[in-house]
């Protein structure tokens, strides 16, 4: 008997959740590549939280011709905000669906260019590996002087935040997304609390193009690198691991401004007391992580959790 690739999968079924503002520019690319998917989504579920560009007539086209997209409009004025925004916007369209139906969930961005057959191996990963909860390709940003597409350098153990693609039931356990700007890694330290595991694969048929890079800021990269560090304090990174991680960033283009930025952002926020996650079991983990990771590397650290929560498991399988 012949087998379509979606006969090929166990359960291929995906929801797509996509929060845009404004992206007349780049959404055409990602609307072409998400309809050209060798296991397409079986819905398509697109928030336009207030564009004023030709966003929505684009949205529109493409949703009179394919009938698993939906676009749903929000109107919250014309200023684009990043991070609440997006996941309250993202949140408009997760109450339109009931996630149980579907085995795995995305948050995309309307900014991407994906491989034509990007879900159909991401699918095949979660089933090879019943403990990935989370995951993505590397993203690649065009260099604007150059035309060469540059890494963003998104470590293995996190899940691009433009491509988040979960497993249902690990997006259920952790309670979805933080509405603040470092949901994205929130999420991905959840997971690992949690038992599950998250990851961007480096496989070179899994790399995307992010037309906007990542962390740029509509308001420049400072802005984006004052945020970043915001971020990290509202998370409760420790001071230590967020100054070493600044000046890492430092060595990184944009040379010093983006490390500066960074831990600027996360004084900043200290001396003025902003409010952070408030969830002591999720810091006490993040913090105890983060010095591993200090001490042994990201990757090692990564797999010394993975196999101390493998042996607990073993050890009560009841839990």
């Amino acid at each position: 008997m012949n087998m379509t690739k979606t006969d090929q999968h166990k359960d291929s079924s995906y929801a797509i959740i996509t929060p845009c503002k404004d992206e007349a520019e780049f959404g055409r690319r990602t609307l072409e590549s998400v309809t050209s998917q060798t296991i397409p989504p079986s819905v398509w579920i697109i928030v336009d939280d207030g564009s004023t560009d030709e966003t929505p007539s684009l949205l529109a086209e493409y949703e009179a011709r394919f009938d698993y997209i939906r676009v749903i409009r929000v109107d919250r004025g014309p200023e684009r905000r990043v991070g609440p925004a997006v996941i309250e916007a993202f949140n408009v369209g997760y109450q339109t669906i009931d996630s149980s139906q579907y085995a795995y969930l995305c948050k995309l961005d309307l900014d991407l260019e994906l491989p034509h057959d990007y879900f159909e191996k991401l699918i095949s990963k979660m089933e090879a590996n019943p403990r990935l909860g989370s995951c993505s390709g590397k993203a690649f940003y065009p260099d604007t002087r150059t035309g060469k597409l540059v890494s963003e350098k998104i470590s293995d153990e996190m899940a691009v935040g433009a491509s988040k693609f979960y497993r249902t039931a690990c997006y259920l356990e952790v309670g979805g997304f933080v509405n603040q700007v470092m949901w994205d890694g929130i999420d991905s330290h959840l997971c690992r609390m949690k038992g599950w595991q998250t990851t961007s694969f480096p496989d070179e048929d899994l790399i995307f193009v992010h037309l906007r890079p990542m962390g740029s800021s509509h308001q420049g990269i400072w802005t984006g690198r004052v945020r970043h560090g915001f971020g990290q304090y509202f998370m409760g990174t420790h001071p230590i691991y967020m100054l070493i991680s600044g000046l890492y960033r430092m060595t990184r283009p944009p040379l010093l401004l983006g490390g500066v930025g960074m831990i600027w952002g996360y004084i900043k926020s200290a001396l003025t007391k902003t409010p952070r996650y408030e969830n002591p079991e999720f810091r006490r983990f993040l913090r105890k992580y983060q010095w591993e990771c200090l001490f042994l590397g990201k990757a090692r650290a990564t797999r010394r959790l993975d196999q101390s929560q493998v042996s607990a498991k073993a050890s009560n399988p009841l839990t």
